[in-house]
């Protein structure tokens, strides 16, 4: 582990440390929320007009994310050093400066919301306001390093893009995003917590208090089973409140079923005396989301 803020780094590098600022991969799974709520709302495949309201959408989405995701690098550069995660990160070798990410962090956050602003609404551009305010000032300067709750209500930050998508839209709000925003808000503590198990010694050696931290393997897979559940029982809540069809009933059933089978092995394996393997939870939670909000933008384009 090396820190090297002083060497000399090639205009390559320092573009691709600004881009890793922004946790591409984070920003992409949010991003997976969004148009499928769009093309929910708008009940069926879009116009051109509407295919640029998704494109607008998509592009202040990211540019807000990548906001909040810089800030959060910024503001965790003293623990990312000393964690064998985070140790590449371009605070820590030095491709960024944390000038540099700061001021970078709220370009973004400006930029983006007057992006918002003059491409979809007030109401989408408060709402991408509210979620780099949770995401950087809620989560990561007051609950981080706090309480093992952290994830769970930090967490909300990452609800947020259902909101903003489906409020480009309509100009409002309306009880199927409601429902989406809760699903991910129960989806996010099963999705992080095996990844706190993952790197337990990581997050122990900095004093930050994730669940894998404090807790045994075993309570942390019943957490998880139990997130699990709530998660697949929200997502049918889904099919009453927006009049979903069978595709995406069978896919919250087929999906939530295997989500909640990958979760109750954890828990068994992590009782057993086991080696827990956290990580087929985490990709697991990942690829479910996906197929969940897949199904999501699919069933209103058919007409069963």
């Amino acid at each position: 582990m090396s820190q090297t803020v002083g060497s000399k780094h090639s205009v390559g590098q320092k573009i691709r440390g600004y881009f890793i600022l922004t946790k591409p991969r984070v920003m992409e799974l949010l991003l997976v929320s969004t148009v499928p709520v769009m093309i929910l709302a708008m009940g069926g495949l879009p116009d051109l007009r509407g295919l640029w309201l998704i494109i607008a959408t998509v592009i202040g989405g990211a540019m807000s994310a990548a906001s909040a995701a810089s800030f959060n690098m910024y503001l965790d550069r003293d623990i990312d050093v000393h964690m064998k995660r985070t140790e590449k990160r371009p605070l820590v070798t030095g491709e960024v400066s944390p000038r540099g990410a700061l001021v970078f962090s709220w370009v973004l956050a400006v930029v983006s919301t007057i992006w918002l602003l003059a491409f979809t609404n007030w109401l989408a551009a408060s709402l991408s306001v509210v979620a780099i305010f949770f995401y950087v000032v809620i989560y990561t300067m007051i609950l981080k390093r706090r309480t093992e709750q952290n994830i769970i209500w930090g967490g909300i930050a990452g609800c947020f893009p259902v909101l903003i998508g489906w409020t480009a839209v309509t100009g409002s709000l309306d009880w199927p995003p409601m429902v989406l925003f809760v699903l991910v808000f129960l989806w996010t503590p099963p999705h992080y917590w095996p990844l706190s198990m993952k790197y337990k010694s990581d997050y122990d050696d900095v004093d930050v208090p994730m669940l894998g931290v404090t807790r045994s393997a075993s309570q942390v897979g019943l957490q998880v089973i139990l997130y699990a559940w709530a998660t697949v029982a929200c997502s049918l809540l889904l099919v009453p409140v927006a009049q979903m069809g069978v595709v995406y009933t069978v896919s919250a059933l087929v999906f939530g079923g295997w989500f909640i089978y990958e979760s109750h092995r954890l828990y068994n394996r992590a009782v057993h005396g086991d080696e827990a393997r956290p990580m087929r939870v985490f990709h697991a939670s990942i690829t479910y989301l996906t197929l969940i909000f897949f199904a999501v933008a699919v069933d209103p384009l058919l007409p069963f």
